[in-house]
């Protein structure tokens, strides 16, 4: 149901990690989780330390994109770092949806630095029974 857009991923945090932050032009890659869940799927993105403020997420045609930004924290004129680590800056993620899923119904809740968005299943993928039609004998074409 749901398809990689890039393939060469993990090439591109590590070259991220070496290069710095993520910019709107050139975000960093975020890291995700996708299961299916009885009729919906869900997707998980692990965005520790983003706001709910500062992610915004679009669907156009089958096409889902979702955008955060981790903003540096205000420190006192008195405060030195000595060591950062945490990422800052912008991340992305774009996922192609298959046409089963029904995007007009998308759910999603932040939540200990983790968004998760539940997207349904179409009714029309969802698997059904066909009722087979008895006829009543057979049938004379008259001409």
């Amino acid at each position: 149901m749901l398809m990689r857009t890039d393939p060469f991923r993990e090439l591109d945090r590590l070259a991220q990690q070496l290069m710095g932050p993520g910019t709107w032009s050139k975000p960093s890659a975020m890291p995700m989780d996708a299961y299916r869940e009885g009729d919906e799927y869900v997707v998980a993105f692990d965005l520790p330390g983003v706001s709910a403020d500062a992610i915004d997420i679009d669907v156009e045609r089958n096409m889902l994109t979702v955008k955060a930004e981790r903003r540096p924290v205000t420190k006192a004129d008195d405060v030195q770092m000595e060591l950062s680590e945490r990422p800052l800056g912008v991340f992305s993620r774009q996922i192609v949806l298959a046409d089963s899923l029904d995007t007009e119904h998308i759910k999603a809740d932040y939540d200990a630095g983790v968004l998760t968005l539940r997207i349904p299943i179409a009714e029309r993928a969802k698997p059904r029974k066909i009722s087979i039609g008895v006829g009543t004998g057979p049938k004379q074409i008259s001409g």
